[in-house]
């Protein structure tokens, strides 16, 4: 059983900066692509950023030259940092995995985490 547990999410003023984290656990051989998402509220989720396995990236036009997304192939963990945080950022950030959990699984598969809260506010 895989699970990816987020953590690091909180109430943060406008300017400031969070880092949040994404863990992938369980039955896991090799991690493709990760990535994080957001849902503010009222609204559909959308694509933050992802990061492949060999290190490239990929982001938001709402969050480039802020947010920097990073990986530890070893801790199969990932990591999004986020700086000059706006009030538009307000949202709750899921981040996904897409691996095989074993050498002889056929296909690879999308896993999500469960969510944390980032609330940027005054």
């Amino acid at each position: 059983q895989v699970q990816l547990v987020e953590s690091g999410g909180g109430l943060v003023q406008p300017g400031g900066s969070l880092r949040l984290s994404c863990a992938a656990s369980g039955s896991i051989f090799s991690i493709r692509t990760m990535g994080w998402y957001r849902q503010p509220p009222g609204k559909q989720r959308e694509l933050v950023a992802t990061i492949t396995s060999t290190g490239d990236t990929s982001y938001a036009d709402s969050v480039k030259g802020r947010f920097t997304i990073s990986r530890d192939n070893a801790k199969n963990t990932e990591y999004l940092q986020m700086n000059s945080l706006k009030p538009e950022d307000t949202a709750v950030y899921y981040c996904n995995a897409v691996l095989k959990a074993t050498s002889t699984t056929t296909y690879y598969t999308l896993y999500w985490g469960q969510g944390t809260q980032v609330t940027v506010s005054s």
